[in-house]
């Protein structure tokens, strides 16, 4: 999405720039967002606004907190199981992700910390728990 002038490329207006881009961010450190210029919005890796189809979109860098809210262990495709998780991050988007552990142990609610933004084999964001999760044994 640029526009070319003679031998000189600019971002066209309103693109996310930097968001796809190499060398936006350091990718192992942060996941980079974006924000809807007009309405506020967090989302990961839109080109419009899911909610006023905005695409005047602004690229932020995320602290990388967030909490599991759905996890699901999947066996096809991987010579383990693994969970694949849906982390609410602290800024208002959600991701798809790893969380690092035993698979059956990740549950709805537990509070995670980015660990990396790229799995090398997958290309997924891998987190890890913050706190050691507490179970009541009735």
């Amino acid at each position: 999405m640029f526009h070319h002038s003679a031998s000189v490329s600019h971002p066209a207006a309103g693109s996310a720039t930097g968001v796809l881009e190499p060398g936006a961010a350091d990718s192992r450190d942060a996941i980079c967002f974006q924000r809807c210029t007009w309405c506020g919005t967090a989302m990961y890796h839109r080109l419009l606004c899911p909610v006023c189809q905005g695409s005047d979109l602004r690229t932020e860098r995320s602290e990388g907190i967030g909490t599991v809210r759905h996890s699901t262990v999947v066996h096809r495709n991987t010579p383990a199981a693994r969970n694949v998780s849906l982390i609410e991050m602290a800024e208002g988007f959600v991701v798809r992700g790893r969380v690092m552990g035993p698979p059956v142990g990740i549950h709805s609610g537990d509070r995670v910390r980015l660990s990396t933004a790229k799995d090398p084999v997958r290309g997924e964001p891998v987190f890890q728990l913050v706190d050691e999760p507490y179970r009541a044994w009735t």
